[in-house]
């Protein structure tokens, strides 16, 4: 059995992603292959109201100010509720809504089960790194491989919180 054949869970590291179109909170299309060809890509499934998200999403907006990586947030609500999810927490990087009304088709392709829910998708199209909830270490990891610090010295910062 290879890494990406476990049924239960979210997808692993070596799995491909599944591809994707969705739009962002201006109504534009965006696909992940269109993503990949401006490099790997963070992509983060959540929702408004779940507190580990509102714990996260600070984080990876520091993350977010690297050229090595895109973070792409995906929203499980609405626009409205999504604008002001950002506005509430200073995200500035791209969100993407996956609607409710198309029964959450790309949470459920990347087997999303809890939220916040973090894959990094490299440049080929392959999920190198996955993760459920707020976790320190995978964030951290995140971070020395693009040169962004996404705590600061003298934060309190837990070391997880389940989703």
């Amino acid at each position: 059995m290879s890494l990406g054949d476990d049924k239960s869970g979210i997808l692993k590291a070596g799995t491909p992603a599944p591809a994707f179109e969705l739009k962002d909170l201006g109504g534009a299309a965006r696909t992940l292959e269109s993503l990949l060809q401006h490099g790997p890509v963070l992509l983060a499934f959540f929702k408004v109201s779940c507190p580990v998200c509102q714990l996260t999403f600070p984080f990876l907006e520091r993350l977010s100010k690297s050229e090595a990586v895109q973070v792409v947030g995906v929203s499980q609500d609405d626009a409205q509720a999504t604008r002001a999810f950002n506005e509430r927490f200073g995200v500035t990087f791209p969100v993407l809504l996956d609607a409710s009304s198309a029964g959450y088709a790309v949470s459920n392709a990347y087997r999303i089960s809890s939220v916040p829910t973090i894959f990094m998708i490299e440049r080929d199209g392959a999920i190198s790194n996955s993760f459920e909830g707020f976790s320190k270490r995978g964030l951290g990891g995140i971070g020395e491989r693009i040169h962004v610090a996404p705590f600061l010295a003298g934060e309190f910062v837990p070391e997880f919180k389940a989703g």
